[in-house]
């Protein structure tokens, strides 16, 4: 990927960027201000970036709108969350588990909780890659802070 493909903004669609508790509030900003530091986006439509993305729900599907700076051209597609909705559980179970264990367990135990959560996390931005590669092409490491993304607004829908 080219070193302009990467998204410069994102934008949160009503009902994804509605005020919540502001540790709810913060955990989204800095998940996409994670996400907009580093990461490699590229449509597959021929548009070249960098680009700005909007991110919005349509029933149980997530809707992704995608501007090229200087194109007034739009590129919309989107993917069911529900292949997700298993993932989300577990990592929210495990992180839960993570947060209790810091307070009184053994390392061992603190670190072989982090590389579940760490597991999961790639399983999530596999299948992120997978879903997506029709229409974007993501790395790992920008899948997996699209995945923080939709962690911290699953948790608000």
């Amino acid at each position: 990927m080219s070193s302009c493909n990467h998204v410069l903004e994102i934008v949160l669609e009503d009902g994804l960027g509605a005020r919540g508790r502001p540790e709810v509030e913060q955990e989204r900003a800095i998940a996409v201000q994670d996400f907009i530091d580093d990461n490699r986006f590229s449509v597959c439509n021929g548009d070249v970036g960098p680009y700005y993305l909007s991110l919005g729900l349509d029933g149980d599907r997530l809707v992704i709108k995608v501007r090229a700076t200087g194109s007034e051209k739009l590129s919309i597609f989107g993917f069911s969350l529900t292949p997700f909705r298993r993932i989300f559980k577990d990592y929210f179970m495990i992180c839960d588990s993570y947060f209790q264990a810091i307070r009184n367990k053994p390392l061992s135990t603190i670190e072989a909780i982090d590389m579940g959560r760490r597991s999961l996390h790639d399983e999530a931005a596999e299948k992120l890659c997978e879903v997506l590669k029709e229409h974007a092409l993501i790395d790992k490491p920008t899948a997996r802070r699209l995945f923080t993304i939709l962690c911290v607004l699953h948790s608000r829908v």
